[in-house]
């Protein structure tokens, strides 16, 4: 049995930190750099297993150098790959250049068009986390997991939330931006179908809705961003792992706060990544009395 199956892209990232934007055929340096594996689904499940839980993962790459980094660095940390598909197409790519809190991104989605769900794979989880996925793949796995009384979490970014399966989201995710653009005020977080609902904050912190209609603020952590490239997705792995250790939501949220705040501090979405002591004794500096 996993303890979570997260499903979603896996990516290359290419980020580069300048002081400005070029204009029209302008080279400019960049003051930073940085290369490495990413993907938002592929960096919480990174941070999962680092914690030491049971993970699995449903993506694709490509026959590439790429694919081939992503399988060996999963299989070094403890997140399963049976359940990654190897297609002949290049493997998914992300560039961002990055000026402040301001990042322009140019995705190239290649192979991670062509994962597929195995819901024998799935029936072996007793959580499954979505991010980054078309509306028929989420339709699919949220009915399969609604169904056999697995609990799922979804980041949905952007995308459209499906009406037809909103009320058996067990955890709902979003940015303060994402959920205006769908909602239209915060105040609205009471009428979301969802069970529970967590929006990230701009400036931090995190607007938290239970399955009780409970509405609370968890306060953020204050840190210089240095690229918030994968706090989202360490968010999410922290919530993830609170709730399925029995949490209550508000500690879960905080250890969400925890692990996006170290991750903004550092470039790349996955450089932050320590294990589970490391993010113990952490917590215990900030004084943040979480039931480790």
């Amino acid at each position: 049995m996993f303890d979570v199956v997260a499903i979603g892209n896996l990516n290359y990232d290419i980020i580069m930190l300048v002081d400005r934007f070029p204009e029209f055929h302008e080279k400019i340096p960049a003051k930073d750099a940085y290369f490495g594996l990413g993907g938002a689904a592929g960096n919480t499940a990174t941070w999962l297993a680092n914690m030491g839980l049971k993970v699995g993962f449903i993506g694709a790459v490509g026959k590439d150098e790429i694919g081939d980094a992503h399988i060996n660095f999963f299989k070094k940390i403890g997140v399963d790959v049976e359940g990654i598909r190897i297609v002949d197409v290049p493997s998914g790519v992300a560039v961002a250049i990055i000026k402040g809190e301001d990042k322009r991104i140019v995705k190239y989605l290649g192979a991670n068009a062509y994962r597929e769900l195995d819901f024998e794979y799935l029936a072996k989880t007793r959580h499954i986390h979505l991010s980054s996925n078309p509306e028929k793949l989420i339709i699919d796995a949220v009915n399969f997991a609604y169904e056999r009384g697995i609990t799922v979490s979804l980041d949905i970014g952007e995308a459209k939330i499906p009406e037809e399966i909103e009320e058996k989201i067990t955890y709902l995710l979003m940015n303060e931006d994402e959920f205006k653009r769908k909602f239209g005020s915060l105040e609205k977080i009471t009428e979301v179908k969802a069970k529970n609902v967590i929006v990230t904050l701009n400036g931090g912190g995190a607007l938290v809705r239970d399955e009780s209609k409970n509405v609370f603020e968890v306060r953020g952590l204050s840190a210089e961003v240095i690229d918030s490239t994968g706090a989202g997705d360490s968010f999410d792995a922290g919530l993830i792992y609170g709730v399925l250790n029995g949490w209550s939501l508000k500690d879960a949220a905080k250890l969400g706060m925890l692990l996006a705040y170290l991750t903004v501090q550092k470039v790349g979405a996955r450089s932050a990544v320590v294990p589970l002591e490391e993010i113990k004794k952490k917590a215990k500096e900030l004084n943040l009395n979480l039931p480790f």
